[in-house]
């Protein structure tokens, strides 16, 4: 695909635009990775990673980033025995993924309306 958009747009001056906006609009409608508790599901096959064809799959960044990347951190450094387990019930766990994620999915959201706007100025401007 990236091969392909390269050979499509040429050298002008906009030719990386464009390519940047498809690039955008192909990944959107991709499933957007969700937070959540093991312990509160019965099913593995929600563990996991379809593209990686992995069994089980957890992702986290740094945990100066967000909330969600601290609570993954813990409950790794307890499964490793690293530290002590935290003392939290696994439906309060899953309380704070569920709002994570509903945190995670505004600011997407808010992304994609920021991009469809400004992109609109350019194209009003272009016209």
């Amino acid at each position: 695909l990236q091969k392909s958009l390269n050979e499509t747009f040429g050298a002008d001056k906009y030719s990386e635009a464009r390519k940047e906006v498809l690039t955008h609009m192909f990944s959107r409608p991709m499933q957007m990775a969700l937070y959540f508790c093991t312990g509160v599901l019965e099913d593995e096959t929600f563990f996991r990673h379809y593209a990686l064809n992995v069994p089980f799959y957890t992702h986290f960044t740094s945990p100066i980033r967000r909330y969600a990347d601290i609570i993954v951190h813990r409950l790794l450094s307890a499964s490793l025995g690293a530290s002590s387990p935290i003392k939290m019930e696994k439906e309060a766990i899953q309380r704070q993924a569920d709002h994570c994620n509903d945190r995670k999915m505004a600011s997407k959201r808010v992304q994609e309306l920021s991009a469809d706007l400004f992109f609109a100025i350019f194209v009003r401007v272009r016209a």
